[in-house]
């Protein structure tokens, strides 16, 4: 599957359109990365995720403006040319040409030339148009001025000059917008026919209406960030600090926490003891479920709410991109591209993002390359649990030492990322081969981050959403195991059973049955592997406290060792992918082959790597 007028619900955008009288429909059209789902978001209220770099959108959003109901907006993906080099811009391209609808063109200010030879594309197609140049803020920053009233004058559009991050100029926007679709103008210019003709047209207007230096300074910066012998160096250099930072100042709030679910746990217990609850549902409310979401809470909120908005700042300034720039040859070398490297990057945020994301590969060989190996780098669900193994890994080895955790977690990413390529490489020379596609990438401008920005998109869309799922997946899986823990099958429980019979294949792996058991049950969500685990060594379903010190305390009394640990870093990196995910690769690629393929990949490299890992440490 790729992206198309049906997938993104084009088609039904046009038809909706069609059928409501005294509604009009504008359309925001542009080149990637310009700021026209900002510019959307804007003004309509809602929420369509954002970022600092091309690709972002892969389907067509629709929503109304919050002032002017009547007026329907809907945001296209990005486009470099009328003529689709992509999935994502044919579609774009074809309901434009299809509709011929209203359209705003975004056009970004410090590329002013490049989004005016896109714009006289889409006047010929849909000559009612009106130009928004965008990040006007950003070109003041690079020295460039722009007379957007001589621009207006010679194009014979609407210009109206905006800072969507800002809001600077957005009313504005709206009010001219708004009489402009009361009042619509088609173009009157003659327009150039050829892309030579084009450009050339474009070269000549910027001539008249820009003045300024341009990208000095982003593209200073780019010889070193994307430079053959750094560029490497550096990109570990940055994960390690943000891990060692997360790893440092996470142990303060994950105390307090701690300490403070207790209390009010203490609380709810007398409560419950003066109401008179019966004592089963008193245990089951309180063992099961209260336990588990404190934990949950304690233990990963910190982690995530550090570890997401560093990330979301080098997303926000523009790294991302640059990193993708970086991996096109690996990329390459195992018979993918390295447009691959971004579903890779939004799959470190979650996985089934990343791959709904691989719809910006035009290749279906490289699109299920994509799909199929996503998973195998870790998610926003599964970095707490890797912080708190990387730490427990510390103590043994390193008596608690921080920098130490941060490089462990880094290694652990680094291995989900070189078994990305290997797998890819694999599949690409056996059931998928093929001519690896070329692969063309705009290095978006470096910007200066907007915190409030990246506090809101990483807590409330990331870290909140993130402990908000792995809570609500949490209490039935409490309830879950705390039936197993108290449910007697002879003189042994449920769970004590289910643990004897994987015990075998745990103590063959390196591990034991109650971690295999935990990796069983959290498939829902990664993010409640690791209570399953340690409610499981309480033996009936208890965990009577939550905060780090005394979980790896739990864990070292059950007879966990640094191998014990690897392995289970292993397993967090390489089991199953969760159900969200299964779902987005079936519905992405249609086929149940694979989706089982991607669930059994991960698995398997799972599995090989702790026994592999066991023997090297028996030798050792």
């Amino acid at each position: 599957m790729g992206l198309t007028s049906a997938s993104t619900g084009g088609h039904l955008l046009s038809e909706e359109w069609n059928n409501r009288e005294g509604e009009q429909l504008i359309c925001l059209a542009g080149n990637p990365n310009v700021g026209k789902s900002t510019i959307f978001n804007t003004l309509t209220g809602l929420k369509q995720h954002t970022g600092n770099w091309s690709g972002k959108t892969v389907g067509i959003a629709c929503g109304r403006m919050q002032r002017h109901r009547e007026i329907l907006l809907a945001d296209l993906p990005g486009m470099y040319s009328m003529e689709a080099q992509s999935e994502e811009e044919k579609a774009a391209a074809d309901f434009l040409k299809k509709g011929s609808p209203m359209v705003v063109i975004v056009a970004s200010a410090s590329a002013l030339e490049r989004s005016l030879s896109l714009t006289m594309e889409i006047l010929e197609a849909a000559p009612q148009a009106f130009l928004c140049v965008n990040l006007m803020d950003e070109a003041r920053r690079m020295g460039i001025r722009l007379n957007l009233q001589r621009l207006e004058e010679r194009l014979k559009i609407p210009v109206v000059g905006v800072s969507s991050g800002s809001g600077e100029g957005m009313r504005a926007l709206e009010e001219r917008l708004t009489e402009w679709a009361a009042n619509p103008v088609s173009c009157s210019l003659p327009l150039p026919r050829t892309d030579r003709d084009r450009r050339e047209y474009a070269k000549k207007l910027i001539g008249e209406v820009c003045q300024g230096r341009g990208r000095i300074l982003s593209e200073r910066a780019d010889r070193i960030l994307t430079s053959k012998y750094l560029a490497l160096p550096l990109i570990l250099l940055f994960l390690a600090g943000i891990f060692w930072i997360t790893m440092v100042g996470a142990n303060i709030p994950s105390d307090f926490l701690s300490w403070s679910f207790q209390q009010i746990g203490s609380w709810l217990d007398r409560l419950f003891h003066w109401l008179g609850v019966w004592k089963p549902l008193h245990s089951l409310l309180m063992d099961g479920i209260w336990n588990t979401l404190s934990w949950i809470v304690a233990v990963m909120l910190p982690p995530m709410a550090i570890f997401f908005p560093l990330f979301t700042f080098l997303e926000d300034v523009g790294y991302l991109p640059r990193l993708a720039f970086n991996l096109d040859r690996p990329f390459q070398c195992c018979g993918s591209c390295g447009k691959q490297a971004l579903p890779m990057c939004m799959g470190f945020g979650c996985n089934a993002a990343g791959v709904v994301g691989c719809r910006i590969i035009r290749s279906p060989r490289e699109r299920l390359l994509a799909v199929v190996t996503n998973s195998l780098v870790p998610c926003n669900g599964r970095f707490p649990f890797l912080a708190v193994m990387a730490g427990l890994l510390s103590l043994i080895w390193m008596d608690g030492n921080g920098i130490f955790a941060a490089m462990m977690v880094l290694s652990a990413i680094s291995l989900g990322v070189l078994m990305t390529f290997l797998v890819t490489g694999l599949l690409s020379k056996t059931v998928l081969k093929g001519i690896p596609s070329s692969f063309v990438l705009e290095l978006p401008p470096y910007r200066m981050p907007k915190l409030r920005q990246i506090l809101v998109r990483s807590l409330l869309d990331r870290t909140i959403y993130v402990l908000g799922r792995a809570a609500a997946i949490a209490v039935p899986a409490g309830v879950l195991l705390w039936l197993l823990a108290n449910l007697s099958i002879g003189d042994q429980t449920v769970l004590q059973c289910c643990t004897s019979f994987l015990d075998p294949l745990g103590k063959w792996m390196g591990v034991d049955g109650t971690i295999l058991m935990g990796f069983l049950l959290g498939m829902p969500a990664n993010e409640i592997v690791l209570p399953i685990i340690l409610m499981g060594y309480m033996g009936t379903g208890v965990m009577s406290q939550s905060s780090t010190a005394v979980m790896e305390q739990v864990l070292l009394n059950n007879g966990w060792t640094a191998l014990t640990v690897m392995n289970v870093m292993i397993l967090c990196l390489f089991h199953c992918p969760c159900t969200t995910t299964l779902i987005s690769i079936y519905r992405e690629t249609g086929s149940k082959r694979w989706t089982v393929l991607a669930a059994v990949i991960p698995v398997l490299l799972g599995i090989g790597m702790c026994v592999l890992t066991r023997l090297l440490f028996s030798i050792v």
